[in-house]
């Protein structure tokens, strides 16, 4: 059984800052703690080289993605639509610690973000960034695509529903009540707003990617 390689945490932006060398250490800075910054590394350096710089230098960064499709593959898929916003989750642990945001496809630059929320899980979150960029878009009179890396939060805007098995209690309640007015949300506006799946296969992590795994 191989043995699992040691992560360094950078946190930015929490009750306390710095480097922690175990996930549990760097939780306790970012629970509760509305809009907490924080990423691992796999060194001790390079997880201090980025607390001396920016989150937003490091978070989404996907600069080792090569394809594994063939030319003929590349072609009929084609390229990004780059008059888009795209949107992800991440969450660490399944339940645990979730978060979700939207950029500009093309700059990555942040249109919104939502969390850490104490306990949650990535489906109940794509599902929650895809109302909020529709919301968004609908906000704004935008007629940009949205991009989405998730078929099961798709099929859930489909429905109507947030289809999750996760049990509702104290520690979610929170982000229940959040689900609870996505879905009203869904239920009582229209939109036009193309929801178009994003080919990691053929581009790599989506822009809206938190760059944890």
């Amino acid at each position: 059984m191989s043995k699992k390689k040691k992560k360094y945490y950078t946190v930015w932006k929490g009750k306390r800052t710095g480097i922690f060398e175990t996930w549990n250490d760097c939780k306790a800075q970012i629970k509760d703690y509305e809009g907490a910054q924080y990423k691992s590394f796999e060194t001790f350096d390079a997880a201090k080289k980025a607390l001396n710089g920016s989150y937003f230098d490091f978070i989404g960064k996907n600069n080792k993605f090569s394809s594994s499709l063939s030319s003929d593959q590349l072609k009929k898929i084609g390229q990004p639509n780059y008059h888009s916003i795209s949107v992800d989750a991440a969450s660490s642990g399944n339940p645990g610690i979730m978060e979700y945001r939207g950029v500009d496809t093309k700059s990555k630059k942040q249109l919104f973000i939502q969390g850490p929320f104490e306990q949650g899980t990535n489906n109940i979150g794509e599902f929650l960034a895809l109302v909020h960029g529709l919301a968004f878009l609908k906000q704004n009179n935008s007629d940009r695509l949205l991009y989405t890396d998730s078929r099961t939060a798709m099929s859930w805007i489909k429905k109507k529903t947030c289809n999750t098995k996760l049990k509702r209690n104290d520690k979610n309640k929170a982000l229940f009540e959040l689900v609870e007015r996505a879905v009203n949300w869904l239920k009582t506006n229209t939109y036009s707003t193309i929801i178009v799946k994003w080919e990691t296969k053929a581009w790599g992590e989506i822009p809206a990617d938190f760059g944890r795994k």
